[in-house]
């Protein structure tokens, strides 16, 4: 009567992969007193009708250690990339040379260290939810298998086995957690 059951672990893990990827994502746009490109990515600019990234309308380069620059190909939109990054909450005061949008990244101060740090742990939170929701749905497909006649020793290592998945994947959210904390209160 019982159906071999086989629970889709890659897809398991590909998902809770996706969700560290974003994590990764969402710690790069925090800004650590050091430029970098990345920290633009979230940042949407109303170019011809629609929303569109940064790196879309204009070339992103960091010259140096504490200056991004932004060169806009169309002079057009160069206001509406300069007032996109005053509204992006980062922080940073544009300013302009031409279709050129240089960003000088100021030196952090100890409390807004400590805000940061303060964000990257509610992003790591985010994804240890994720990840948690990821488990959920797989813990419920070893369920359903039970109901329909999986014994209680697959069951057992079905869920041992997404545990392990789980347990791991925490560990990695919380190793990029320290390495960025470690990065945001480095002066």
């Amino acid at each position: 009567m019982s159906e071999e059951f086989e629970l889709d672990t890659d897809d398991l893990k590909r998902r809770m992969e996706g969700a560290m990827a974003n994590l990764k994502t969402e710690f790069a746009s925090l800004r650590t007193g050091r430029a970098s490109g990345s920290m633009l990515e979230p940042v949407m600019v109303d170019a011809y009708g629609s929303m569109t990234p940064i790196n879309q309308v204009g070339t992103v380069n960091v010259p140096e250690p504490r200056m991004v620059t932004i060169n806009v190909w169309d002079k057009g939109l160069v206001g509406k990339v300069e007032k996109a990054i005053r509204e992006s909450g980062l922080g940073i005061n544009p300013q302009l040379n031409g279709t050129i949008i240089m960003l000088p990244i100021p030196e952090l101060n100890e409390e807004r260290r400590r805000e940061l740090g303060k964000v990257a742990g509610q992003y790591a939170e985010s994804g240890r939810v994720a990840v948690r929701n990821i488990r959920r749905d797989g813990m419920d497909q070893i369920k359903k298998a039970k109901n329909n006649g999986m014994s209680e020793d697959d069951q057992k290592l079905w869920e041992a086995e997404v545990q392990d998945m789980t347990d791991a994947m925490i560990k990695a959210v919380d190793d990029a957690l320290e390495i960025k904390q470690a990065e945001i209160m480095q002066v």
